[in-house]
């Protein structure tokens, strides 16, 4: 209560401050005209960022979607973009494509959809766009480029479009060439055109969503003389982390003259804790004050994956879902910088001209206004050295309505502390150092939030999914739950040869991924797993094989995707093979004793990833088509491998004591393995066979169920 006190003393102290040395003024004209505001907000994707999501049992599944999306209530965003998925690798994963194969169409594949209806429902107004990331490996293949940017990805993006309206009743404001994979002026013509035909000419497209450097904005010089590309690219996008790099003032001015817009597709702001949300805010006032940006999205919103995972949340997410199991989740102190933007302002709003900048000791603030007279004053004082004193004269066309006001601090996020009534035109304020503040003279504003949320609990163990119970497995997305795909598309699927369901690698060739190829995989469990075994039956064709994965403790940095465990694999032939992957091992990271160096090394320099096999053996009768059974069991150091309940290779191995566990597909003679698994198992060792891990009270499908 005393920093309460202190602050409405301070309020009430500074409420009719004249202008005065010392006392920043910000003087509001709401008549002069402004530019549009385009919103701030999320990505969804950039990887498979929500994938437990879906898993969370309500109704706390809906809790964490009301929190990020329901107007006035928690970050309230305005703005969304999607990753449109594409089987391949993304940062945080992959995500299956509603077209693995030229011929292959379905709408119901994945949760994507799903997010954007959710998002939708609970704000029509939301702004929404999507972009790829990765795209499926047989686009570009009917011209011959076996390139993404060819007439069949602009097709791709056309199918996708249409099953979003068809199926889901839902049209994009915008879309993207794609993200961070360069330029191509032709695609931009090309993707246009196709939009058009297709029944989207409202769709905006932005591009080319790069990382600026010395010449990736050297497309917008072309434009005014290029009128094909002129009338294509709507809106100049580009990556910019504010407020370290700014968008060039040849870009802003040549922008300007061309009337286009320039928009933020993603803006980073790595730090934990509340430091995090005073660098949000920072980043949205600063894009608009140096480069001129009218919408920013931050990578990213809701943390729907394993911890184990690259950027997993702490320091990225406004919310962490990463345990659906027990239904917890927690929201993060940058949660409430979105809201500073979000419940006080809204996509369509205007900029009020000369009310924005900085501060005179340390930080900025940005005046937006309503399609009405009412009008937001966001501030951010992150490392201002002292509290500084700033006062707001509200100039014609602007609400003379009382001013509330909004703050947060490491302390207490996004509480409102007082209402000023304006004094000779004016009000005035004391802000602290390391806080944020919103001024509006809109209401109705809350700090959401539900009580009784469930407590931590670990992963469920044993572990059993036999995959029977999901009877219509479109409902489901055709993802099974706490499967996480890090490469490839592992998806319920009828078992060949009966009526029950298995899961099957459904990606039939290499995609164009963002991030390096490896090789499919998906993971699940508890990373503190240490003693244990994994087992499933598996069912692989002539030139395919397939594994069990084991004490997983690292899927990548986020650009690659090579895991650090163990796997037991079983070919079509029959051989049995049981390896060990460090990852890519940085030499010069590499301490401990000769006999560790030399382990490392050796394992390294053996192949892809540093793959090394520790046993094999071949097993007749063994074949292809059929079902057999692996086993990958962990006691120490000592690592054995069944088929078919037989151990068949054993080794003494000490590099990972712990780790999830997972499934892996390899190459088949043409394209990608696409082996089927089912009854899948983590158990005590030589434990008992565990009946199957039931659904969670609440856990619901994602779509409505086939009639």
């Amino acid at each position: 209560m005393t920093t309460r006190r202190t602050l409405l003393l301070s309020l009430a102290l500074t409420a009719a401050l004249p202008a005065f040395a010392g006392v920043q003024t910000i003087t509001l004209d709401g008549r002069a005209p402004g530019t549009r505001f385009d919103g701030i907000g999320v990505v969804d994707g950039g990887g498979a960022t929500s994938v437990l999501l879906k898993d969370y049992p309500e109704p706390q599944r809906s809790q964490i979607l009301d929190l990020m999306y329901k107007p006035k209530f928690g970050a309230s965003i305005s703005a969304l973009i999607v990753e449109i998925p594409g089987d391949g690798n993304s940062t945080q994963g992959s995500m299956p494509s509603h077209r693995h194969t030229r011929a292959d169409v379905d709408y119901g594949r994945g949760y994507t959809w799903w997010v954007l209806r959710e998002a939708k429902r609970r704000n029509p107004a939301l702004t929404l766009d999507a972009a790829a990331w990765s795209a499926p490996g047989w686009i570009g293949d009917s011209g011959g480029s076996h390139e993404f940017f060819s007439p069949d990805g602009a097709d791709y993006y056309v199918s996708w479009l249409k099953g979003l309206r068809d199926v889901y009743g839902l049209e994009l404001d915008a879309i993207g060439s794609r993200n961070e994979k360069g330029v191509s002026y032709d695609f931009a013509k090309t993707l246009r055109a196709r939009l058009d035909a297709g029944g989207f000419s409202k769709v905006k497209l932005h591009s080319f969503d790069n990382w600026p450097d010395d010449t990736k904005f050297d497309f917008v010089k072309d434009m005014p003389k290029d009128a094909g590309l002129r009338d294509a690219i709507d809106i100049i996008g580009a990556h910019i982390n504010a407020p370290e790099s700014v968008v060039p003032s040849w870009v802003r001015e040549a922008a300007a003259a061309l009337g286009k817009p320039i928009w933020n597709t993603e803006q980073h702001v790595y730090v934990a804790g509340f430091d995090g949300a005073l660098g949000i805010v920072q980043a949205f006032n600063r894009n608009w004050i140096d480069s001129g940006v009218t919408k920013i999205v931050n990578w990213y919103g809701i943390a729907g994956l394993y911890t184990l995972e690259p950027y997993s949340g702490v320091k990225e997410a406004a919310i962490r879902a990463n345990w659906p199991w027990s239904g917890h989740y927690e929201v993060n102190p940058q949660l409430w910088a979105y809201a500073h933007y979000g419940q006080f302002t809204a996509a369509g709003w205007t900029y009020v001209p000369q009310g924005s900048g900085a501060l005179q000791d340390g930080g900025s603030y940005v005046t937006l206004k309503s399609p009405g007279a009412d009008y937001s004053v966001i501030i951010e004082t992150r490392q201002a050295k002292a509290p500084q004193t700033v006062r707001v004269a509200v100039g014609a066309g602007l609400s003379t309505a009382d001013v509330a006001v909004w703050r947060s601090d490491a302390r207490a996020q996004f509480v409102h502390v007082a209402d000023l009534h304006p004094e000779g035109g004016a009000v005035a304020l004391t802000v602290d150092p390391d806080a944020i503040y919103s001024l509006t003279t809109t209401r109705g504003q809350q700090k959401g939030g539900f009580a009784g949320v469930p407590a931590q609990q670990a992963f469920p163990f044993p572990y059993r999914a036999n995959f029977d119970d999901y009877r219509d497995a479109r409902a489901w997305g055709y993802l099974p739950r706490y499967f996480a795909d890090i490469e490839g598309a592992f998806e319920l699927a009828p078992c060949p040869g009966d009526r029950r369901t298995c899961l099957r690698q459904g990606v039939p060739v290499r995609p164009h991924s963002w991030a390096p190829d490896w090789k499919p995989y998906t993971i699940l469990g508890d990373d503190g797993w240490t003693d244990y075994e994994v087992s499933a039956d598996v069912r692989v064709g002539r030139g395919e094989s397939a594994a069990v994965m084991g004490r997983i403790n690292d899927v990548g940095s986020g650009y690659g995707a090579i895991p650090k465990g163990y796997w037991l694999e079983l070919d079509g032939a029959g051989e049995v093979r049981l390896v060990v992957v460090r990852g890519k091992v940085d030499k010069k990271a590499l301490v401990g004793d000769a006999e560790q160096q030399a382990l490392i090394k050796a394992a390294n320099d053996a192949a892809e990833g540093g793959e090394k096999v520790l046993a094999s053996a071949p097993l007749a009768g063994v074949a292809a088509d059929r079902w057999h059974t692996l086993k990958l069991q962990f006691s120490g150091t000592r690592i054995r491998g069944y088929v078919d309940g037989k151990p068949v290779v054993e080794a003494t191995d000490a590099m990972y004591g712990k780790g999830m566990a997972g499934l892996l597909a390899g190459p088949a003679q043409t394209g990608l393995g696409m082996p089927y698994y089912r009854d899948v198992v983590v158990n005590r060792v030589d434990g008992a066979l565990p009946p199957p891990t039931k659904r969670l009270p609440g856990q619901a499908s994602l779509y409505a169920r086939k009639r």
